[in-house]
């Protein structure tokens, strides 16, 4: 490998570095504690989580196919599992991990 290579995939290592700190930094810059928060920030941090949620909901399921194969019941019941989970133990790790995996089963050993 000849040194430009190395120079040129070190700054790009830097530069990601760079933007990664920034993103996780500039928060703590822009609003110190006692600092009071703008409404329209706080607006955000409330409803986005939601609606990224929302968009991963439709983003995964856009593509099944309801009148072929398995008609998407594979989707329908990982769908169904993560929102009982969540419903009854209130973790997002423990109903989407094991959504994802009641999803995995399926697809691969039931609906093969």
């Amino acid at each position: 490998m000849d040194k430009t290579a190395i120079i040129r995939g070190a700054l790009i290592v830097a530069a990601l570095a760079a933007a990664t700190m920034i993103t996780r930094f500039l928060p703590f810059l822009m609003f110190p504690r006692g600092k009071k928060i703008p409404g329209y920030v706080e607006y955000l941090g409330k409803t986005l989580p939601c609606a990224t949620i929302g968009l991963l909901v439709v983003y995964c399921l856009k593509d099944v196919d309801v009148w072929s194969g398995s008609h998407g019941l594979p989707e329908l019941i990982a769908v169904a599992v993560i929102v009982v989970l969540h419903w009854w133990k209130g973790s997002s790790l423990l109903s989407i991990g094991v959504g994802t995996a009641v999803y995995m089963v399926l697809v691969q050993t039931v609906f093969v």
